[in-house]
């Protein structure tokens, strides 16, 4: 199954947005660019809206958002149903976010990746399975929160 990928950022993120997309595309993953495509300041809520309202719908089955940050996109998209976005900048934190929280949106900072390998960093969070085992309840415990009901929390277990 091909992953569909939506890709957005803001100003301060849409360099390494453009090196992404084609990494992505390179890499056979269907990619939807949400913008931006200038360096014209833009309000990165507008950007991750795009994003977290088609992983809501089914529409894409995971996003990647990039802001000065990362932060500010991360908490955009996480006021979406469905939704589990987190800003991540290094391998350990990339593949933890997928394997023990199924996180569906990865949330980079522009402004404080450097010349790290972004596109190997992109790459590792796709390829990454979610786990399940005992991080199923825990997700199941967000998922719960998220669909507003009231999850049976036991912190004891």
């Amino acid at each position: 199954m091909t992953l569909k990928v939506g890709l957005a950022s803001d100003h301060r993120g849409v360099h390494i947005k453009a090196r992404l997309l084609q990494t992505l595309l390179r890499e056979g993953f269907e990619v939807c660019d949400e913008g931006t495509d200038s360096t014209d300041p833009v309000d990165y809520p507008d950007f991750a809206i795009r994003v977290a309202e088609q992983i809501r719908d089914g529409k894409l089955d995971r996003g990647i958002l990039i802001c000065g940050t990362g932060i500010g996109m991360a908490i955009v998209a996480n006021k979406f149903h469905g939704v589990r976005a987190a800003s991540c900048y290094d391998e350990v934190i990339v593949e933890m976010s997928r394997r023990h929280n199924d996180v569906n949106v990865l949330c980079l900072p522009g402004d404080l990746i450097g010349e790290r390998p972004i596109d190997e960093l992109v790459l590792m969070w796709l390829r990454t399975d979610f786990e399940c085992g005992r991080h199923s309840q825990r997700v199941d415990k967000i998922t719960a929160i998220d669909s507003s009901a009231s999850p049976d929390i036991n912190p004891g277990v």
